[in-house]
């Protein structure tokens, strides 16, 4: 199996078996994210105990790769602290070509960094689909600027 293939079949998992998928009766923090141009809607949960997040929750519809990626980053970043976080999603955003930085890509070792994140690589190939790895990312920031951490 390529890497190519092992990277698509990572998505697949995750839009199929979604992580963290529902609801959170008391979150710290909320937002919710669209994407009119393809429909992609995406809500995030999250409870914060000192600046970590201690749970998360994404729930919404649209493509694959929108879903696979809020499955993914919900969790990623249950244990990570707020500051953690900002730094992961800036990797990701590197990743995918929207922001200028540091991916944190481990090419000797794929997965070692970002784990299963790193097969949203290729969606770098689509530039109209980028816009759907990124929503997640860009709802869970719109969250925790929303609490006061």
């Amino acid at each position: 199996m390529s890497l190519e293939e092992l990277y698509r079949q990572v998505i697949l998992d995750h839009y199929r078996n979604p992580r963290r998928s529902g609801s959170i009766e008391h979150p710290d923090a909320t937002a919710e994210g669209n994407n009119p141009l393809c429909g992609d809607e995406v809500t995030i949960e999250v409870v914060l105990d000192e600046g970590v997040v201690t749970d998360a929750a994404v729930r919404g519809r649209g493509c694959s790769i929108s879903q696979a990626s809020a499955s993914m980053m919900a969790d990623r970043i249950v244990g990570m602290s707020v500051e953690e976080i900002a730094t992961l999603t800036r990797q990701v955003k590197a990743m995918l070509d929207i922001e200028a930085g540091d991916p944190g890509l481990d090419s000797d070792r794929p997965g070692a960094v970002l784990g299963d994140l790193e097969a949203l690589a290729g969606v770098k190939q689509f530039p109209v689909r980028i816009k759907c790895a990124d929503l997640p990312w860009t709802t869970l920031e719109e969250a925790l600027a929303s609490d006061v951490v």
